[in-house]
């Protein structure tokens, strides 16, 4: 049997770790802000830059654990 026929879909507890990057991406008042700067740049960019990347590692994580 190859992995393909084997894999089973589903849930799994995994992916409430999307749903805690949702919530912050969701709620802007607590990133909305200027200070404080990271060289030069505002917070409110560095953080949604770093959003990007901490999305961009979950997934691969999430994709890892979940793999079967």
């Amino acid at each position: 049997m190859n992995r393909s026929q084997g894999r089973q879909g589903g849930w799994s507890w995994w992916y409430l770790l999307f749903l805690v990057l949702f919530a912050v991406c969701l709620w802007p008042p607590f990133y909305n802000r200027a200070e404080p700067y990271f060289i030069g740049i505002p917070f409110f960019y560095w953080f949604q830059l770093l959003l990007v990347i901490v999305g961009a590692i979950l997934t691969a994580v999430v994709y890892v654990a979940t793999d079967r």
